[in-house]
C-alpha cells in the first residue's frame, strides 16, 4: 500500500521557514537561486550574497585525489550548523508542495544532507549504500565509473510501491552514481520526483545522465 506523507509536514514546514533564522539574521524563506531578496536585520541582501555565503563554506582543494582534480570539500560547510541548516532548506525548498514520500541518498555524504532533508519535511530516509553493508535482502544496480564498475544497494522493502522520492546528494559530477540511484529507487516501486544537489560540475555533464528529470543544484562549477 502506498505511504502516504505526514498530513501536518507542509504547515510544519512552513512555519519553520517563516520564523528560523541564522546566526547572521537571513530569514529561510526563498531559494538561493530565486533571484528574490532576503532580509538580513534592517537591511537587504540579494540573492549572489547568499550564494557567495552559502559557497565561501566550500573549500577547494587543487590536485586530490589525483593531479588535475580539484576536490570540493563539504566539512567546512557541514560544521557550521546555521549554513547546513540554510542549504539544507534550500535543498528541499522547491519540493515541498510536491508530497514526498521519502527521502533517498546516496552513501556517504548523500546521507548527511538526505536525513536532514527527511527530518525537515518529515518523512523517512533511505540509504542507498554500498554493496555488503545491509544485513537484509537488497535490491541491486551496477553502473559503470571511470575507472570500472560500482554498485548500490537497498533493502527491497525500503520503498513502498508508488512512493514519491526525493534523491538528495552533496554533488553531481558525471551524473552516473544518481543515475542508478534513479534506477534503483524505481526498481524497488518508487516514483523519482527530483534530485538535488549542493554542488554541480558543470562540465561533466552530468544532467545528461537524468534525461527527463528535475534536477535542482544549489551552486555550479
Amino acid at each position: 500500500m502506498k505511504r502516504q506523507p505526514e498530513g501536518l509536514a507542509g504547515s510544519i514546514l512552513t512555519h519553520r521557514r517563516f520564523t528560523r533564522a541564522t546566526h547572521d539574521g537571513i530569514m529561510l524563506t526563498e531559494p538561493v537561486r530565486g533571484g528574490c531578496v532576503r532580509r538580513l536585520g534592517r537591511r537587504h541582501h540579494t540573492r549572489s550574497a547568499s550564494v557567495q555565503r552559502l559557497e565561501s563554506k566550500i573549500r577547494a582543494i587543487p590536485g586530490f585525489p589525483r593531479p588535475g582534480v580539484v576536490f570540493r570539500d563539504i566539512t567546512p560547510l557541514v560544521g557550521d550548523p546555521a549554513m547546513l541548516r540554510f542549504a539544507v532548506d534550500q535543498l528541499i525548498h522547491p519540493f515541498i508542495d510536491e508530497h514526498i514520500n521519502a527521502v533517498a541518498g546516496m552513501e556517504a555524504r548523500g546521507f548527511i544532507f538526505g536525513a536532514l532533508a527527511a527530518q525537515e519535511l518529515n518523512v523517512g530516509f533511505v540509504p542507498l549504500r554500498k554493496p555488503g553493508k545491509l544485513p537484509y535482502n537488497v535490491q541491486s544496480v551496477s553502473y559503470d565509473m571511470e575507472y570500472g564498475t560500482a554498485s548500490l544497494e537497498a533493502h527491497i522493502d525500503a520503498v513502498a510501491p508508488g512512493d514519491r522520492i526525493l534523491l538528495v546528494d552533496d554533488l553531481i559530477a558525471t551524473g552516473g552514481t544518481a543515475s542508478a540511484s534513479c534506477e534503483l529507487v524505481e526498481r524497488l516501486g518508487g516514483e523519482i520526483v527530483a534530485c538535488t544537489f549542493v554542488m554541480e560540475l558543470d562540465g561533466l555533464e552530468g544532467r545528461a545522465k537524468l534525461p527527463g528529470r528535475r534536477v535542482h543544484s544549489l551552486l555550479h562549477y
